[in-house]
């Protein structure tokens, strides 16, 4: 019988194929279960080392409680008519106007400002404590903490969220911090945060809306965005000393992402049709000062640009007395002006076009440098304002290269200056040291001198 090596090559294909294709199938599927356990592994990884934000809003409100005496042990009470007094702080929860309906007389209280509150991936990873799976920023602002908890009030700009762990923390283009920064700035004594910035909507509406809760569960007053039409039309009040403060903040804009279409109120955006409303309603509605928090003017610039010259002549036109701006991350100068108003009559205002960053890890020119701005302001028995007095504590945003944690503090330049001539302190080194000399210098000529009369 002949052969057929040609129906038997036609077999063993067809088997090659069949064993091909059974094996193609395996990888994969194997391929696939691979796969899903990298994802399962990369969860798990990162809910390890992440905080898990629900949990640490519930463990960090149990301490709110105790941040009112906190910061009011750090200044001693003294008698009001010494005009070189420390002064005690708000209470933690609103006060009610009708408290100080019976104060006579003029008044007088302090308002501190700080600028931009960033938080690069390096800072929150430096913040990050292995032994307890938690962050802990307090050592950032230990050397300056005394400074933002002993005025009346204390005013400072968000340039980030709190959108939680679950969507995972993040860096530059879109920021997302821990909680827990939130709970150290109150800690430090902060009572306002201004939040409709360029990067409010960084986690979208959401990460918006959860901002707002953390800030609320830790007693921090903020304004410019919000949940609901309702709240976005109130106007954010504080009673200090007898007086009734108006807050009111708005943004150029929010880096290009848009305004949920259903939520357009979410982000006060500048528009002077819309910021002279807000204004109407708060003198209508009683009140005796008014600050505007400012996110406007171009990165990086040390001066004030047209645009902001021409809304803050328009802000104290319609009623503002104090401008506190933020957003270049660089300072900008501070002035004192005596506006005239259309009825004859004139008023005390002051403007700072910006604070430059509270804490952030930039590198370029001029963006470790900052201050903490005070104002003495009073409010005459007859019901005018006074800026007696302006000034400021020039701060840097310290990188240790040496230290394997905790690597960022901010410095109180002058102190540091000081303790390193005087013997007391070298730590920070001979460069670091003639680093500072030079920044301080920066800082005064780009803010100007203090204000003493």
């Amino acid at each position: 019988m002949a052969r057929n090596p040609r129906g038997k090559r036609s077999r063993r294909l067809s088997l090659f194929e069949r064993i091909l294709s059974v094996n193609t199938s395996t990888v994969v599927c194997i391929a696939l279960i691979l796969f899903l356990i990298f994802l399962i592994a990369f969860s798990a990884t990162k809910l390890f080392f992440v905080n898990n934000s629900k949990n640490s809003v519930e463990y960090d409100v149990q301490k709110v409680e105790v941040l009112a005496d906190e910061k009011k042990d750090v200044v001693s009470v003294q008698d009001e008519s010494d005009s070189e007094a420390l002064y005690t702080s708000p209470e933690l929860l609103e006060e009610k106007e009708e408290d100080f309906s019976a104060l006579d007389g003029a008044r007088s209280f302090t308002l501190c400002a700080i600028g931009d509150v960033m938080c690069h991936n390096t800072q929150y990873m430096d913040a990050y404590d292995k032994s307890t799976s938690e962050y802990d920023f307090s050592y950032v602002f230990s050397d300056i903490s005394k400074y933002t908890m002993s005025p009346d009030i204390t005013v400072g700009s968000l340039e980030t969220s709190f959108a939680g762990s679950d969507v995972g923390y993040s860096n530059y283009p879109r920021f997302n911090s821990p909680d827990n920064l939130a709970y150290c700035l109150r800690r430090i004594g902060v009572d306002v945060l201004s939040t409709a910035g360029n990067h409010c909507l960084d986690m979208g509406f959401s990460g918006l809306s959860r901002t707002i809760d953390v800030l609320d569960g830790y007693h921090l007053s903020h304004l410019g965005t919000y949940k609901t039409q309702e709240d976005s039309e109130k106007i954010l009040y504080k009673y200090v000393k007898g007086t009734k403060i108006a807050f009111v903040n708005y943004t150029y804009g929010t880096n290009g992402i848009p305004l949920p279409s259903d939520k357009p109120f979410c982000v006060n955006l500048i528009n002077k049709d819309f910021i002279k409303s807000q204004l109407d309603t708060a003198k209508a509605e009683g009140a005796q000062l008014i600050v505007a928090c400012m996110h406007w003017g171009t990165e990086y610039r040390t001066t004030a640009n047209d645009e902001q010259k021409d809304l803050a002549d328009f802000l104290f036109q319609n009623g503002v007395d104090i401008i506190l701006g933020n957003h270049p991350h660089t300072l900008e100068p501070m002035e004192k002006r005596t506006v005239s108003l259309p009825d004859g009559s004139t008023k005390d205002c002051f403007v700072i076009y910006a604070l430059g960053n509270f804490i952030c890890d930039q590198n370029a020119e001029n963006t470790r440098n900052s201050i903490i701005l005070n104002l003495r302001i009073t409010r005459s028995a007859e019901g005018s304002i006074s800026i007696d007095k302006v000034t400021y504590i020039p701060i840097n945003m310290y990188k240790n290269p040496s230290a394997s944690s905790h690597k960022f503090r901010v410095l109180d330049i002058n102190n540091v200056i000081k303790s390193y001539e005087e013997g007391y302190d070298t730590s920070i080194g001979k460069a670091k040291y003639n680093d500072l000399v030079v920044q301080l210098k920066k800082i005064k000529s780009i803010v100007g001198e203090e204000i003493l009369q």
